[in-house]
């Protein structure tokens, strides 16, 4: 397994020949590498980065996927696309596409070095209710927590709903994080309602797992800070539900994010 190898069944929606596990030298250090230098092969055919997402910050499905902590990937500007609560996304060139309804925060700046939650509240600009269609390049799902990592973090497509000023909802971190915490969602497959989910399921709280991002971000070598402008999901309220092209999924967030809707295309 290298970059190329990687980028290859990424563009071609193909499933690794591997099977899980088959990689027993890789790492979560060196997957993360791995990723990182797809990461510049995107970067130099003209693909460029707008920020990251979370995954497994939903501590009730780690006993599903066998990964017991969150990981990170970045975000394109190939693969991310904003509405002002319905849009389309094409599943075309995805591998085993899931939903999952998800908080996205926007930056207006870096964070502050070693940024306390209060710091993390003041570089925010907005957030957002959001879907992100997560895939794997390995059969079934059946994979490691190194595996997922260089596998993109499983990022496939991030649509971006209503914008609400982060000025707007709360004055501190804590007063966001507490409305965060008690929101609910229902997410539904065109009438029929799939799964409820609520924000303290994403490690309490979606602040604090941007919080925790932005630390193991700094910490991985050459990984590419928070820039202004950047957006970060932090995560699924529910388990990630396989979805196909002629359906519309709608997450019904209660306050303060409301409802964002997705049709999948071709």
């Amino acid at each position: 397994m290298n970059p190329e190898f990687l980028l290859k069944h990424h563009d071609s929606a193909q499933l690794w020949d591997a099977p899980t596990g088959a990689n027993p030298g890789l790492t979560l250090a060196s997957a993360y590498g791995q990723a990182l230098a797809v990461r510049q092969l995107r970067i130099h055919r003209g693909e460029q980065p707008r920020g990251y997402k979370i995954g497994f910050t939903n501590r009730s499905i780690w006993p599903i996927y066998k990964v017991f902590a969150p990981i990170w990937g970045t975000v394109y500007d190939s693969t991310l696309s904003f509405c002002d609560g319905l849009g389309d996304v094409s599943l075309s060139r995805t591998c085993q596409p899931r939903i999952e309804p998800e908080t996205v925060f926007g930056f207006a700046r870096t964070p502050a070095p070693g940024a306390s939650m209060d710091e993390l509240f003041a570089a925010l600009d907005w957030i957002a209710p959001g879907f992100e269609i997560v895939q794997s390049h390995l059969p079934d799902w059946k994979f490691t927590a190194p595996e997922t990592v260089a596998d993109g973090a499983l990022h496939a497509r991030l649509l971006v709903g209503r914008k609400l000023p982060v000025a707007s909802l709360s004055q501190s971190a804590q007063g966001l994080q507490a409305m965060l915490s008690s929101a609910t969602l229902a997410l539904q497959n065109g009438s029929a309602t799939v799964e409820t989910g609520q924000g303290s399921n994403v490690l309490d709280n979606p602040m604090r797992a941007l919080h925790y991002f932005v630390a193991e971000l700094r910490a991985c070598p050459d990984a590419t800070d928070i820039q202004p402008g950047d957006v970060v999901t932090t995560g699924t309220w529910t388990n990630a539900w396989p979805v196909r092209p002629g359906e519309t999924w709608t997450a019904a967030f209660s306050t303060p994010l409301g409802n964002l809707s997705v049709r999948f295309v071709d």
